[in-house]
């Protein structure tokens, strides 16, 4: 049984203008995960990645982020502090913990993208000030995703990276396809 919140990749780009901005090919009426595989074959099969980022709900966003990128990090890399707060988040969604994501986040690299994915926690609701309430824009925490995703890429071997790719967009079917992502054409 499908988990998705869409019934077709129009009402993805719909609900997020933004992702017309890193997804250029046209949406169609066809399901999420469809026009995903077929995003995925594409010419520029990097685009999936934004695709996947808008498809999840924030919390899996993050989630989906932060698996991608722990399994892109070469053995025997340090904790990250970013990742490490972005999953004390996912696990319990508290505000406190997300503003504890939030703070790791301004603290660390921006060439890290366990600094990305702890900005898509802090920015997956609540105010993005801790002095004043300015809400989070809802597609803040799949831009920040799709950042943390893409920049983990940019770091693997380029005869690896193909099949990273494959192993993001397939994380993502898995978070919200029980059925392991069949889908009918």
């Amino acid at each position: 049984m499908s988990r998705l919140r869409f019934s077709s990749a129009r009402e993805v780009f719909e609900s997020f203008p933004a992702l017309r901005q890193v997804v250029r090919m046209a949406a169609t009426t066809e399901p999420p995960l469809t026009f995903l595989k077929r995003l995925t074959a594409g010419a520029e099969p990097k685009e999936a990645v934004g695709f996947c980022a808008f498809l999840l709900p924030r919390r899996e966003a993050v989630w989906w982020a932060l698996q991608t990128v722990q399994r892109m990090r070469p053995p025997g890399s340090p904790p990250d502090p970013g990742l490490q707060a972005a999953e004390a988040w996912v696990r319990d969604p508290s505000d406190a913990l997300r503003r504890a994501a939030l703070g790791a986040a301004e603290a660390g690299d921006t060439a890290e993208p366990g600094t990305w994915v702890a900005w898509a926690a802090g920015y997956s609701g609540g105010s993005m000030l801790a002095t004043h309430p300015v809400p989070c824009p809802p597609d803040l925490t799949a831009k920040t995703a799709r950042i943390a995703v893409l920049t983990a890429l940019g770091r693997v071997p380029g005869r690896e990276r193909d099949a990273a790719l494959r192993n993001c967009v397939e994380a993502c079917i898995r978070l919200v396809d029980d059925d392991g992502g069949r889908t009918t054409t």
